[in-house]
């Protein structure tokens, strides 16, 4: 205990090293959850906050690795989990209840949602009086409030039976993070509202009294784009009436509210595909361009890709591409196998020895663009992210003719050799998503589609910038050395340089840095692609 003197009491000692532990609270601080994971299993112990050496109680238990968050509210022990039901794996988060007076050997949970295919839990977040819902049917996010407690007795409800309040959302939103949302006793929640097609906004709603307030979004953008595309000017958003925005039974937001949100798909429009994989599988596909300039046969193309750890591709508005959307650019977003937002069997599918899917999907959106004249065949370019970047550096090896430029931040290009480094700070993680080279069977695996290895030979491969920093998890030489190897394996032409940029500094925690390389991607995606 803080601040004294008696010998400390040991309540948890996990000599395993494969073993992670998480402590948490409850929002209302009535517990202390302690999270225990391993590739084999997940336990959840409680500890009461009040007499914190009382010592820990097991509530829950299940087999292999899974997402365990519990919450308390006025006796009951809420469970968001995407642990596996009667031993089947499950695509998705749901939610259980227990009392917390159950004793832990006959502690049952109860579901509190009948399944519902087309309804699916992304996260949940709790207030003394609501229950707040943030859930997508296909392309759609949702965001519901539903009042606490929940009526005693039965459990396993239909959602329309709790009077669910369902806030109003913009068009087109790829994403709904919960903010901090620290006072349990408020009944004012904080969301960040993410769209393609509308810079971030982080929105307050009162759920005593149904409105909303934006607190922070990048408002200058809308007027200077009605500018910019000669559109009649309307009044000044910076003073529109944010405050005070009601919401009814529906999300649906009117056409004229639009502006509220500074939404820009005035100027931008915003359409989804699902594209058929080498193996049947559709994949979907996101596409961003401007009105002004409709895509036909002439668009140049940007395809970004990640499809790893399950994370969702990052599709948020950007303001640096807005440069290219003006320009006539096409931008496209593959939600590629390894990825998230399709469920847990989605992520699965393109993990580990599963890992071509992968790239095979980012292949297939990438012809899909330019075979629907979508974006012009000699004008695609492929962008990646640190695990992104051997999305597409693996692409290109694939099919370098389908690509005219790339850009590769902080890429993992070598994980024959990387998996193996002792000095880096890998995880199990990451040997579950890519595989261990120390395995026969995942050597074989990782040696298929490394970007390192499988570079063609006497090809002409597209003019790539490969962006890396000294502070990176995955060492510079990574990038140094795969870009050495193409120099010396390919096809040199002067109008497609493979540059290497490297820094000291953290790009990402640099606002300028940030700014600076920004420009220094698209000035060369320009210069590569329309010269």
């Amino acid at each position: 205990m803080i601040g004294s003197t008696d010998e400390d009491v040991l309540l948890l000692d996990e000599p395993n090293d494969d073993v992670f532990v998480n402590i948490r609270n409850t929002k209302d601080f009535q517990f202390i959850t302690v999270n225990t994971f391993s590739t084999t299993s997940s336990k959840v112990f409680l500890i009461n906050a009040a007499d914190p050496l009382s010592g820990m109680t097991l509530v829950w238990e299940c087999e292999g690795q899974a997402h365990c968050i519990i919450e308390h509210h006025q006796g009951y022990l809420y469970l968001f989990t995407d642990a596996a039901k009667e031993g089947q794996l499950v695509d998705h988060h749901y939610l259980l209840c227990s009392p917390v007076s159950s004793s832990s050997s006959s502690r049952i949970w109860e579901s509190v949602f009948n399944d519902d295919q087309d309804l699916i839990v992304e996260d949940v977040d709790f207030c003394d009086t609501h229950l707040v819902l943030i859930m997508r049917e296909g392309w759609n996010f949702r965001l519901c409030s539903v009042p606490l407690p929940l009526p005693a007795g039965k459990k396993g409800f239909n959602l329309e039976q709790l009077s669910p309040r369902f806030l109003p959302l913009p068009r087109y939103v790829s994403q709904i993070s919960p903010g901090p949302n620290y006072d349990y006793h408020s009944s004012m929640m904080r969301f960040t509202i993410s769209s393609p097609v509308m810079p971030d906004a982080v929105v307050d709603y009162d759920l005593s009294n149904g409105k909303w307030n934006i607190i922070q979004q990048q408002n200058m953008l809308y007027e200077r784009t009605r500018i910019l595309y000669g559109a009649a000017s309307s009044v000044n958003i910076t003073d529109s009436p944010l405050k005070g925005q009601n919401y009814g039974s529906s999300n649906e937001v009117k056409s004229q509210d639009d502006n509220l949100w500074h939404d820009l798909s005035e100027f931008y429009a915003c359409e989804h595909h699902n594209v058929s994989s080498y193996d049947g599988v559709l994949v979907p596909l996101t596409v961003v361009y401007s009105h002004k300039n409709k895509y036909g046969n002439q668009n140049p193309g940007l395809l970004h890709g990640h499809g790893a750890y399950g994370e969702l591709l990052d599709k948020r508005w950007r303001g640096e591409l807005k440069s290219l959307l003006d320009r006539g650019w096409v931008i496209a977003y593959a939600d590629v196998r390894g990825g998230g937002g399709q469920g847990k069997k989605w992520h699965h599918d393109g993990r580990r020895r599963n890992k071509l899917n992968s790239i095979k999907d980012y292949i297939s959106c990438a012809k899909f663009l330019t075979e629907n004249k979508i974006v012009e065949e000699k004008k695609l370019a492929g962008w990646g992210y640190s695990a992104g970047g051997l999305l597409v550096a693996a692409a290109i090896n694939c099919c370098p003719d389908s690509f005219r430029a790339a850009v590769l931040k902080v890429p993992f290009l070598d994980p024959t050799n990387t998996l193996l480094y002792p000095i880096l700070p890998l995880t199990a993680a990451d040997f579950g998503e890519f595989g261990y080279p120390g395995d026969i069977d995942d050597f074989h695996a990782i040696l298929e589609y490394s970007p390192y290895d499988n570079i063609q030979k006497d090809a002409v491969y597209p003019a790539i910038l490969i962006t890396s920093s000294f502070n990176t998890r995955f060492g510079v030489w990574e990038a140094a050395k795969w870009v050495a190897r193409v120099r010396e394996h390919t096809i040199y032409e002067t109008n497609r340089p493979v540059l290497l940029n490297l820094t000291t500094e953290i790009v990402e925690e640099n606002r300028y840095l940030h700014c600076k390389e920004s420009a220094m991607e698209t000035a060369f995606l320009i210069k590569m692609i329309e010269s």
